[in-house]
C-alpha cells in the first residue's frame, strides 16, 4: 500500500512538473498590480498571475501607460484598457482578467481605473437635419467627460457642456485631452481654458 501511495505521489509530482508553464523569450516584465503582471513578447502583451500562469493571452490591443521610464499595460479594479482603430480613429474600452471585453471600445479617450472609477470621453452622435441637395443626413458629433464604474455605467458627469468635434482621422490625429483627474476618492480636479484648475466633489 505504501509503495502504491509513493508511486501515485511520484506520478503526480512528475505530471505537475510536465504541465508547469515555462515562459521564454520575454522582453519585459512589469511589477505586479491588481494581482497580475504584464509581460511583453514580440511586440505583444499578456498578463500572468502570481503563479506565473498566463491569464490574458498575448494581444496587440492593450493600451500602454507610462510608469517612470517604462510603458506597459496595467490592471486596476479588475479592468485593463484596450484600443481599437476604426476609420483611422482610436476608440477605447476595457477587458477583465479573463481577457473578455467588458466595455467595448467606444470612447474617444479613457483612463485606467482608480479606486473603482475611470474617466472617459463619451462620443455623441446628433442628427441635426438633412441635406436635400446631397440627400444625406447632417450629423453633428460631440463628446462629454464622465466617470464610469468597472461595468461601464456612468456614475458622475464631469462636463458642464458637450464639446463639438469633427469625427475624421484628419482632425483627430491623437485622442482628445481628458481635462479631469482624480485627486482623492471624493474629489476631482478639472483643467480650465486658462490653464488654471478647479476642484469638484464627486
Amino acid at each position: 500500500m505504501k509503495r502504491l501511495v509513493l508511486l501515485l505521489a511520484t506520478l503526480l509530482l512528475s505530471s505537475t512538473k510536465i504541465n508547469a508553464q515555462k515562459l521564454n523569450d520575454i522582453s519585459f516584465i512589469s511589477p505586479y498590480n491588481d494581482g497580475v503582471a504584464a509581460i511583453q513578447k514580440n511586440n505583444q502583451w499578456a498578463f500572468i498571475n502570481v503563479e506565473g500562469k498566463i491569464v490574458v493571452d498575448y494581444r496587440d490591443d492593450l493600451v500602454l501607460t507610462t510608469f517612470e521610464k517604462n510603458n506597459y499595460p496595467v490592471f486596476n479594479s479588475g479592468r485593463c484598457l484596450i484600443k481599437e482603430v476604426k476609420d483611422g480613429i482610436s476608440y477605447f474600452g476595457y477587458i477583465d482578467k479573463d481577457g473578455n471585453t467588458i466595455v467595448k471600445p467606444q470612447y474617444l479617450n479613457a483612463t485606467n481605473f482608480e479606486n473603482g472609477l475611470a474617466i472617459i470621453l463619451e462620443l455623441h452622435k446628433n442628427n441635426i437635419g438633412k441635406n436635400d441637395v446631397l440627400d444625406k443626413k447632417m450629423i453633428d458629433y460631440s463628446y462629454t467627460e464622465s466617470a464610469i464604474n468597472p461595468n461601464g455605467k456612468i456614475v458622475h458627469f464631469l462636463s458642464d457642456k458637450p464639446t463639438h468635434i469633427t469625427l475624421s482621422k484628419d482632425y483627430i490625429k491623437i485622442p482628445p485631452e481628458i481635462k479631469s483627474k482624480f485627486i482623492s476618492e471624493t474629489l476631482v480636479a478639472q483643467k480650465n481654458g486658462d490653464k488654471t484648475w478647479s476642484i469638484k466633489a464627486l
